[in-house]
């Protein structure tokens, strides 16, 4: 199981968007999201992340390069996974868990719960209050085909945590996952941060989680 220390960020003033990338690239560390699972789906686009947190928000920096984008979601709660997407499942109990799904142009999906089935989505004016900035923008698109480099930060507000009794990160401990997908890109994929060990894709197991303390 690998493990993660969230550090957290100094700042002189509010962290915004713009400014939350500059930040995460000075004061944490680079992770690659690069482990191949299953075998039916070798490909790997270039993955990584950094994540840090500020006290009150926990702030994310996705960097992807890959052949094919693709976005056509553009609903709150929808199928981002089938978009060029990057998510982040996080656990405080070891069992039930958030999953925050985001595609590549921002469109946000939320749920929690303890498996797979029967999620409970974030409504969606709280699952909006989690800041997106992507590099690609916010317009949808299909399939494209290149040489695609994008970043994108997120901001997720500890205020939206509503599924349990009120979260403080400071010393805390928590599980989770990192992972790259894009279900309905000509090049379907499945790529994670620590590994996951079952025999199709299958991002909803927190028993595969790593391990995460927040400064």
């Amino acid at each position: 199981m690998k493990h993660l220390a969230v550090k957290k960020l100094i700042a002189q003033s509010p962290i915004s968007a713009e400014n939350a990338a500059q930040l995460l690239e000075e004061q944490t560390p680079l992770n690659a999201i690069d482990t191949i699972n299953w075998p039916g789906y070798p490909a790997k686009p270039e993955v990584s992340f950094r994540i840090g947190h500020t006290g009150d928000t926990i702030w994310l920096k996705f960097d992807v390069r890959e052949k094919y984008i693709r976005a056509q979601t553009t609903t709150t709660n929808g199928p981002v996974h089938l978009d060029s997407c990057v998510e982040f499942f996080l656990s405080f109990d070891g069992s039930n868990y958030y999953n925050f799904e985001f595609n590549c142009i921002g469109t946000r999906h939320v749920g929690y719960g303890n498996g797979r089935h029967n999620r409970h989505h974030l409504p969606t004016g709280i699952a909006e209050t989690i800041r997106t900035a992507s590099s690609l923008g916010t317009s949808p698109f299909d399939n494209q085909e290149g040489d695609f480099s994008w970043e994108m930060v997120v901001g997720i507000p500890l205020n939206c945590l509503i599924f349990q009794e009120k979260i403080t990160l400071e010393g805390r401990r928590a599980h989770a996952n990192f992972y790259k997908c894009g279900d309905e890109t000509p090049e379907p994929h499945f790529v994670t941060w620590n590994p996951v060990k079952t025999d199709q894709p299958d991002y909803h197991r927190p028993e595969f989680f790593g391990s995460v303390t927040f400064e």
